[in-house]
């Protein structure tokens, strides 16, 4: 039976990791106006991106997906590509899974919705100096989702006030967006075997096999995946 914390400490506790991740949190919204205005562009309102942000909260699937939609590849290459993209989120909620032993399955579900690269990464970094454990992740992932959801759905609501998007270069803010998540998610020379696998055979599939992008996005994810997981990174 796992002992579970008494109130005051997870109130404490859920409490430092809305704290501590502000600064991440402000460096989310940067490439959440950047995708909040593409979804705009694209069609979408304030509040589907909004409503898009709260059930999915993955920023990398949720761009590569609508910028599938907006090259006209389909919903459901937009979905699968996305999924694929997010397969480390499942090798990320594996490494804390001691946390989720023994919760009610409320608190594991709303766990795992809410890890991301961010407080996933912070709640390790933490570690290093004093015990945190789940209501740290999710204090951390309450601050991040609300601040998506928040500047995700007024950017696309406001974005047809630009009177010339393309003058602005927001064509590149899908390009800018993803450097911002690459840079946030590497963390050394340990990463570079399920990078090189994953960008490698994404990039020979799309440039040489007469298939759609999507289609080699997916299978660079799952090699990347398969990579990592043979290889036993976190």
């Amino acid at each position: 039976m796992t002992l579970r914390q008494p109130t005051a400490d997870a109130r404490a506790e859920f409490l430092a990791g809305l704290r501590d991740i502000t600064p991440l949190t402000f460096g989310v919204a940067v490439y959440g106006l950047a995708f909040g205005l593409m979804a705009g562009q694209i069609g979408m309102g304030g509040a589907q991106t909004g409503a898009m942000g709260l059930l999915v909260f993955a920023g990398a699937a949720q761009i590569v997906a609508v910028e599938r939609l907006a090259s006209h590849a389909g919903p459901a290459l937009a979905i699968a590509a996305g999924c694929a993209l997010n397969l480390r989120i499942l090798l990320m909620t594996a490494s804390v899974r001691a946390e989720f032993a023994g919760r009610p399955w409320w608190q594991v579900a709303l766990g795992v919705h809410l890890t991301s690269d961010e407080n996933w990464a912070l709640m390790h970094a933490t570690r290093r100096s004093r015990p945190v454990g789940y209501w740290y992740l999710v204090g951390g992932g309450i601050s991040l989702i609300v601040m998506w959801v928040l500047v995700t759905g007024l950017a696309a609501e406001f974005s047809g006030l630009l009177p010339d998007p393309s003058a602005l270069g927001l064509g590149f803010a899908f390009t800018a967006a993803f450097i911002a998540i690459a840079r946030n998610l590497w963390r050394g020379r340990g990463d570079l075997l399920p990078w090189m696998a994953s960008a490698c055979l994404a990039a020979a599939l799309g440039l040489f096999a007469p298939i759609d992008p999507s289609w080699a996005l997916i299978a660079g994810g799952l090699a990347g995946a398969a990579v990592a997981g043979v290889r036993g990174c976190d």
